[in-house]
């Protein structure tokens, strides 16, 4: 594969797929924000009723994913995204104009619904578009949405509160998925065969590579077969484990902060942020790393691992050493992200492309439900028992987990499938 080729698919591709999985993850993140600053109060919603606001997302985000991948793997991953900003762009916005909580609850649950393709399918567009040994790092640019999103979010949707409420933050932040669609549209290709700045030798050479790399994967006729591997259920359920650290403490953080003493919410936004700048920065190292050993498994649980320590001693210390306890925080969070890019590289290297997207959906659709029980119970648990404790143990506690499981699983993706040697899943 020429140097000017893979040039162009890094220029190409992933800038759009970083601000794409950029503008889902804002219209599902804000919600924090809306709730920690008058949203709650002004429809009159219990923090019992909030938390379940904040997590319902993440329902319809797990009903859709293996749908949505199986969309993208037969027909088109560029025509499911493309409806799916514009319908998401549309339902943020709404959020703002509503009066009615029963019409919240409708909006949050089609929010998810609408934006439970677009981890899978993008993920199936990067595994047609980036060789094994660039996957970690593709995987991880997209995923940098993810962080990078929440920390410019915390300190725009802090200030657009803080200036002209709740309401136009939420329509503020909705529009600018609803214009991106055609931007989108007009830039992406599914495949290196559809696009039109590639020579035909070009295309022939760069698919020929990715079958290649076919060559050594144990065939597997379909999806029913793929989900009932023992590697693909474990790593369902790390990533049920995982997600409840991740989005307990992406739902909470707001709330956990604004409840330390003389802090309002401008700066509730900028101390918010700071987990994620540590979290870029252990992201894009994890996967360099992980791509050039091509080891994936050394890359994901040390840093779970490591989450659920600092999110444990965070908890000991208390709230009375607020700053010791909030660097805590920030090592939890940036460790909690960093394996992203290596984790979602494991699926494409143990199962083939016929099934490989319907994997990973199934493995995000559990993620979603692993974040709508950990945004709803760490709401819960702050809520019956006045205090962050509970919520922080809960959190640790399912990161810990997480991190054994992955050990396990990938222990049995390596006797489940034929692999080349090249490739090293375990440590």
């Amino acid at each position: 594969m020429k140097q000017t080729i893979a040039k162009q698919r890094w220029l190409r591709l992933i800038p759009i797929a970083f601000i794409t999985y950029s503008l889902a993850y804002l219209d599902r993140a804000n919600y924090g924000f809306g709730a920690a600053s008058g949203l709650a109060e002004d429809l009159h919603i219990t923090a019992g009723t909030s938390s379940l606001l904040g997590s319902l997302f993440f329902l319809g985000y797990f009903f859709f994913q293996v749908p949505g991948a199986a969309f993208a793997e037969k027909k088109s991953a560029k025509v499911l995204i493309f409806w799916s900003l514009i319908a998401w762009g549309l339902l943020a916005s709404f959020t703002g104009m509503i009066t009615n909580i029963k019409l919240l609850f409708v909006i949050r649950f089609a929010l998810g619904v609408v934006e439970s393709a677009v981890m899978p399918s993008m993920l199936v567009l990067l595994s047609n578009w980036f060789t094994k040994a660039e996957r970690s790092r593709a995987n991880t640019f997209l995923i940098l949405g993810n962080p990078a999103t929440v920390l410019w979010m915390s300190i725009v949707s802090g200030y657009l509160v803080n200036s002209v409420g709740w309401r136009w933050m939420f329509i503020a932040e909705g529009i600018p998925a609803v214009i991106w669609a055609f931007i989108w549209w007009k830039v992406v290709n599914d495949k290196p065969r559809d696009a039109k700045w590639l020579t035909e030798q070009e295309k022939n050479d760069f698919e020929q590579q990715l079958a290649k790399e076919q060559e050594g994967i144990k065939a597997v006729k379909n999806y029913s077969e793929a989900f009932k591997s023992k590697a693909v259920i474990l790593l369902s359920a790390q990533y049920f484990l995982w997600s409840i650290g991740v989005y307990g403490f992406v739902m909470w953080l707001p709330s956990i902060i604004k409840a330390a003493p003389n802090m309002d919410i401008v700066k509730t936004g900028w101390l918010s942020s700071v987990p994620y700048i540590l979290a870029i920065i252990l992201m894009l190292v994890a996967s360099y790393f992980s791509d050039k050993t091509l080891n994936r498994n050394a890359f994901v649980w040390p840093f779970l691992l490591i989450g659920a320590v600092a999110f444990y001693a965070s908890y000991a210390i208390g709230t009375e050493h607020f700053w010791i306890s909030f660097v805590l925080l920030v090592i939890a969070g940036g460790a909690m992200y960093a394996p992203y890019g290596p984790f979602f590289a494991i699926i494409p290297e143990i199962l083939p492309r016929n099934v490989a997207g319907g994997a990973m959906a199934l493995i995000n659709s559990m993620g979603a439900l692993g974040s709508f029980v950990g945004a709803y119970i760490v709401g819960y648990l702050n809520d019956s028992t006045g205090g962050f404790g509970a919520s922080y143990i809960f959190m640790a506690g399912s990161l810990f987990l997480s991190a054994i499981l992955t050990i396990w699983a990938v222990k049995a993706a390596k006797k489940g499938s034929s692999k080349p040697a090249s490739v090293k899943l375990s440590a």
